[in-house]
């Protein structure tokens, strides 16, 4: 029981690291479409490397 706790809090680390990434890189491109660019949320702009 213990180590299937120890096994999805690494899980879940790793996948809060990639997600973090993902949205690192998203905020710092635009949509190809010209017409379809989402809007952002508060806390994704204090990624941007842009202002």
């Amino acid at each position: 029981m213990k180590d299937q706790k120890n096994v999805s809090m690494k899980l879940g680390k790793g996948l809060a690291g990639l997600a973090l990434k993902v949205t690192a890189y998203q905020v710092n491109t635009a949509c190809c479409w010209i017409s379809h660019q989402p809007k952002l949320p508060e806390g994704a702009k204090k990624l941007q490397k842009f202002k």
